[in-house]
């Protein structure tokens, strides 16, 4: 009897361990099943966006991947703003973002304070990106201590935009002289309220319009070895031909508001014959359903100094967050949008010049965005100057920012704007 209630209890015991073992195998399968149905959902931020470019791209890689969902969040158009949001969300360790775009200047920056996802690891695992085929400024932009910590999305430099029913091939100016003349005759003419738009804003975008300036008369804030050497009789001359275009009647009277938005929105509405910005600016300018200035844009190099054309060396690059809990689904969207397919979405629907060099014989890209072969663009490509290369470049940035400022508002001298960077950038790198 006893031997029976014992074995019935060894009998009860083992149904219950296999019928424990295909419950949990059970629930492990459905588990495993629900993980291959789950879509997971990323977020990728960037600055304003009027070409719809961002759009396109989001939408053809959600539509090529049904697993991984992008949602796209606008940041600022303001370049500092957008650097300081970044800032103010990775220092408290958030994970809202997942990816983002970063202007060149910035990786460096964010590798160091650790708000960035090391690349290397994904670029050795996946043997569909290479390195070797973007162009390697761009490249070492976002490396920093040997690692990649970005990735190149599009370069950017400054160029000449003016309106070819206005102003013939042979009458664009080749020399700030020549602009300051043709803005003053030009203004007025069909209506134009202005004869020429630039950036103005105490901004990043300045820093470069002061590049642009400075460089063209031989000036430089750093010199390669990263020794201040602002205080130039080139600069200088650079700065005070800033200050007297930027304060001649033909330019906005509120200019110092101007980012890139106010200018390219006053000159798609016909506003003004002559503008300085980015490669962008082509596209908008021949959308239709934006502008009033369709098939009537060129485009050149920036005019010329004493030492000839210079234009600021920009770009944006794309970053994965440290905090991310995506990573993995994160590198899937950075590596389509920085590839080949979404560089080429970017030129035909944003006019983003490529970082990689054989997109630029492809013939749909060059179809879209003609400008990519003119020599203007060639050129403006060729004069390209970096800004100042620094870890602590914010720094660098906003003495600049504010001496620019403080020079076109009138409230100190060319001379003394230079002096007061020559003491502050010392002061910032400890010269």
């Amino acid at each position: 009897m006893l031997k029976m209630k014992a074995l019935s209890l060894l009998l009860m015991a083992f149904v219950l361990v296999i019928s424990g073992c295909s419950s949990s195998s059970t629930s492990g399968e459905k588990r495993n099943e629900e993980e291959k149905d789950e879509v997971v959902t990323i977020v990728y931020s960037k600055g304003q966006d009027a070409t719809g470019g961002t759009k396109k791209i989001v939408e053809e890689f959600n539509k090529r991947n049904p697993k991984i969902q992008v949602k796209f969040r606008e940041m600022p158009a303001d370049t500092g703003q957008q650097h300081d949001a970044y800032v103010t969300m990775f220092n408290g360790g958030s994970s809202e973002i997942d990816v983002m775009e970063l202007d060149t200047i910035w990786p460096a920056e964010f590798a160091q304070a650790g708000y960035l996802v090391e690349l290397d690891r994904f670029l050795q695992q996946d043997k569909d990106i290479k390195l070797e085929d973007y162009n390697q400024r761009a490249v070492s932009a976002a490396s920093f201590n040997g690692k990649q910590w970005a990735m190149p999305k599009y370069i950017d430099t400054g160029l000449l935009f003016y309106r070819k029913d206005i102003i013939a091939e042979n009458e664009v100016p080749k020399t700030w002289d020549e602009l300051i003349a043709s803005a003053k005759e030009n203004q007025g003419k069909n209506g134009m309220k202005y004869g020429y738009l630039m950036q103005a804003k105490q901004y990043e975008g300045l820093v470069c319009n002061g590049i642009e300036f400075i460089s063209s008369y031989g000036g430089k804030f750093l010199d390669d070895n990263g020794k201040v050497v602002v205080n130039s009789p080139e600069t200088i001359k650079g700065v005070a031909k800033m200050v007297e275009v930027a304060t001649m009647d033909a330019v906005p009277d509120n200019v110092t508001t101007f980012i890139e938005q106010e200018s390219h929105t006053a000159f798609i509405e016909g506003q003004s014959p002559l503008i300085r910005n980015w490669p962008y600016q082509y596209s908008l300018a021949n959308d239709p359903e934006q502008s009033k200035i369709v098939d009537k844009i060129g485009v050149a190099p920036l005019p010329a100094g004493d030492a000839g054309t210079a234009a600021a060396l920009g770009g944006w690059m794309t970053g994965i967050n440290k905090f991310s809990k995506h990573k993995k689904e994160a590198w899937e969207f950075v590596k389509f949008m920085t590839g080949p397919e979404g560089q080429k979405i970017g030129a035909l629907y944003g006019a983003l010049a490529p970082t990689i060099p054989a997109l630029y014989e492809d013939k749909e890209i060059i179809e879209k965005n003609p400008f990519f072969a003119e020599e203007g663009f060639q050129k403006g490509l060729e004069t390209a100057v970096p800004r100042p290369v620094t870890a602590n470049y914010p720094e660098v940035s906003e003495v600049i920012q504010i001496e620019l400022s403080k020079a076109i508002a009138k409230e100190v001298t060319p001379e003394q704007a230079v002096q007061n960077m020559e003491k502050e950038l010392k002061a910032v790198l400890g010269q």
